[in-house]
C-alpha cells in the first residue's frame, strides 16, 4: 500500500484529489495521537454554512485514533473524491464507513476527542483547562494568561500529590490548552470539590487559588468557568468530566468560518510559553508546515521531562 505520507507530498494537503477532505492530513497525524489517547474516543465538529455538526461516540459507533491510522488507504481517499456515502457503502467495509461519517469529504471538521471517555459520571485521569480567548483580544495575551497559570499549578505543593508526570501545553490556532495527567483515577467528586469553578464560590478549589493568583500578577482581565464575558479571557475547565469534549494537542484544523482553516493545534515545550512573540510564530503555522516537523511536535507530547526551570510536578 502507498504510504500516505508520500502521498502528501507535492499535493495539496487538504485537496488531495482535487477536493476539500480533512481525511489524508487527520490519518497522517492519528499515529502520533494514539498513545496519548488511549481508549479515548476520537469526535469531529463538522462546518457547515448556517451551522455546525457534532459527531461523537456517544452519538455514533466510536471510532478511535488507530483505526483513522490503519484504515485510511489511497483507495478511501479517491472514493470520496469522486462520490457520497449512500452511493460509496457497498465499497466500504465497517470502519471506513465510520470514518466516512465522522469526517465527510468536502467538509471543514475539527479532530475532537473525549476529554476522559464518553459516558457522562464517569472517573477522571486527565484535566484539561481552555485558555479562551476573545477574538478582538491580542493572542500574545492569551500567552501572558496561559504562562501565569501554568506557574500556579507548578508552584502548588498541594496539587503535586495528585499528578503523574508534567503538564502538556498546546496551541490551538487561537489560544492555548494546559493538559494535566492524574496518578490515578478520580470520581467526579474530584472534580467537583478541586477543579470546577463556580463564581457562587469563588475561593473554593485549586483553579480559584490559581486564578487569583495569576489575578495578582496581570492586568489582563480573566474570569473562570464556563460563561464567556466579552473583554475577558476565560480560563474554563469544564471539558474535564466524561463526556465532555477536547481539542486534539496536535493536528486539529482551527477554523474562522466553514469555508476557512486559520491554524492548527500544535504541542509546545512550556518554557516557551515565556517567550514574547511564541504567538506570531505559531500562527505562521500551517498543516503542511506540521507534518514536516511532525517528529520534533510527536517528542514534545510524549516527553516526560519538565522543561520548566526550578519547578517540577
Amino acid at each position: 500500500m502507498l504510504d500516505l505520507k508520500a502521498l502528501a507530498e507535492g499535493r495539496e494537503i487538504l485537496k488531495p484529489f482535487g477536493e476539500l477532505d480533512v481525511l489524508l492530513f487527520y490519518s497522517i497525524v492519528s499515529p502520533e495521537l494514539k498513545a496519548f489517547l488511549g481508549d479515548r474516543e476520537v469526535a469531529s465538529k463538522v462546518w457547515l454554512k448556517q451551522r455546525s455538526l457534532l459527531n461523537r461516540g456517544s452519538q455514533l459507533p466510536p471510532l478511535h485514533a488507530d483505526e483513522i491510522a490503519g484504515k485510511v488507504t489511497p483507495d478511501l481517499l479517491r472514493l470520496r473524491a469522486k462520490m457520497g456515502l449512500a452511493d460509496a457503502r457497498g465499497s466500504l467495509n465497517a470502519v471506513e464507513q465510520k470514518i466516512w461519517r465522522y469526517f465527510p469529504p468536502r467538509k471543514l471538521c475539527d479532530y475532537f476527542y473525549a476529554t476522559n471517555r464518553e459516558g457522562r459520571g464517569g472517573e477522571i485521569d486527565r484535566v484539561f483547562y481552555d485558555i479562551d480567548r476573545p477574538k478582538d483580544m491580542p493572542h500574545e495575551k492569551a500567552r501572558e494568561v496561559a504562562r501565569l497559570f501554568l506557574e500556579a499549578i507548578l508552584s502548588d505543593d498541594q496539587f503535586r500529590q495528585y499528578v503523574s508526570d508534567r503538564p502538556l501545553v498546546a496551541w490551538t490556532g487561537s489560544s492555548f490548552h494546559i493538559y494535566l495527567s492524574l496518578k490515578q483515577k478520580q470520581g467526579q467528586s474530584f472534580y467537583t470539590e478541586n477543579i470546577h469553578y463556580s463564581d457562587t464560590m469563588p475561593q473554593e478549589g485549586f483553579t480559584a487559588k490559581w486564578l487569583q493568583s495569576v489575578r495578582r500578577k496581570t492586568q489582563v482581565p480573566i474570569i473562570g468557568g464556563h460563561e464567556k464575558k466579552p473583554g475577558f479571557i476565560t480560563i474554563d475547565p469544564s471539558q474535564t468530566p466524561s463526556g465532555k469534549l477536547a481539542r486534539s494537542p496536535l493536528g486539529s484544523l482551527h477554523m474562522s468560518d466553514y469555508q476557512t482553516v486559520d491554524g492548527v493545534s500544535i504541542p509546545i515545550e512550556i518554557s516557551r510559553l515565556q517567550d514574547q512573540g511564541l504567538t506570531t510564530a505559531l500562527r505562521e503555522y500551517t498543516p503542511k508546515r506540521l507534518l514536516s516537523e511532525m517528529k520534533r511536535f510527536s517528542e514534545v507530547m510524549s516527553s516526560s521531562v519538565l522543561d520548566w526551570p526550578g519547578k517540577s510536578l
